[in-house]
């Protein structure tokens, strides 16, 4: 029976790769380039294993999105950096990456070889920072920038220096005067005032805006009375944040013009679609990626494919910001 039951699953997953392949249902357009799957890899997964995206786009990923890139080499925090919760995992990696010089050096020997779809995630203190690690990125053939704005856990970047409107529309736009690349704005989980942020971020030359990243919190052991985490407070993700991220899409959509990029939470093809529904143009997925990441844009792509089919649409464009109407 385990047998019969391994075939059928083998065949169905034949098939639904077959489908995949074969139809249009999935391909879109985002500020300008098309990708053949509107599921993204976030940023901070896999982002810099320059060797597995080859693999990762094949599996069904539309675009990479690396891990986000400073000036400076950063260790990030000691162990544990990292820990599951309820519906979903807390983490506090403290933005390690090599660094914009080594990156660079990569970008160079090794993307340049193997080109995918990559769109560069950055982060600074400041926004002429921001604006240094374009310009020392800007050669390379990538498609676009995603500003990390708001990184819930180390202090003086990320939430810090995007969660006010204006200071979130001057790293903009310091970013957009050094490059012809799109720029896509990162928001941070906990602005108020989200079509404050959203108008401010687009007036200031963003091309997208991608909402949401984690949620400051925090998980306590029993046993030793102490924070789980070395930094104590990290970044909630997984399913118990799709709730604000759908909310935060939603009153995205109805504020600004440009694209909109969803991301919390997103483990099946419903939720993708939840997220179309509410207004993005495309999904990242995270925190799923960590128990099987060459099966979860297979399972994403499959289950939006087979809700547009059932639903009768022809493209995922279709279906965006309808609950809306």
């Amino acid at each position: 029976m385990a047998g019969k039951a391994i075939r059928k699953r083998q065949k169905e997953t034949s098939n639904d790769q077959e489908n995949l392949s074969t139809l249009s249902f999935l391909e879109t357009e985002l500020c300008g380039f098309k990708i053949h799957s509107p599921t993204m890899l976030a940023s901070g997964v896999l982002g810099i294993s320059f060797d597995l995206f080859p693999r990762i786009i094949e599996s069904g990923c539309g675009v990479i999105v690396s891990k986000s890139i400073g000036l400076e080499p950063r260790e990030g925090y000691g162990n544990p950096t990292m820990t599951g919760v309820e519906a979903g995992y807390l983490n506090a990696i403290g933005l390690a990456n090599p660094g914009s010089e080594e990156f660079a050096r990569e970008l160079e020997e090794e993307f340049s070889k193997k080109p995918v779809p990559l769109i560069v995630s950055i982060f600074a203190d400041s926004a002429e920072h921001f604006a240094d690690l374009v310009k020392r990125f800007d050669r390379f053939n990538f498609l676009a920038y995603e500003l990390n704005l708001s990184c819930p856990h180390v202090k003086d970047v990320g939430s810090e220096i995007g969660s006010e409107p204006a200071d979130a529309a001057e790293v903009v736009k310091v970013s957009r005067s050094a490059t012809g690349k799109p720029i896509f704005a990162k928001m941070p989980a906990t602005i108020i005032n989200v079509p404050e942020w959203a108008k401010a971020v687009e007036s200031a030359g963003a091309d997208a805006i991608v909402a949401i990243n984690t949620i400051r919190a925090m998980k306590i052991d029993l046993e030793s009375k102490k924070p789980v985490l070395s930094n104590k407070i990290g970044g909630l993700s997984g399913p118990a944040i799709k709730p604000v991220a759908v909310r935060s899409v939603y009153e995205i959509y109805e504020t600004v013009k440009i694209p909109i990029v969803g991301v919390g939470g997103i483990v099946s093809g419903e939720d993708a679609v939840e997220f179309f529904l509410a207004g993005a143009s495309a999904v990242e997925i995270g925190s799923a990626i960590g128990q099987d990441y060459l099966d979860s844009f297979e399972r994403v792509n499959t289950g939006v494919m087979k809700y547009l089919k059932r639903n009768s649409y022809s493209n995922v464009k279709e279906i965006v910001g309808l609950a809306h109407y």
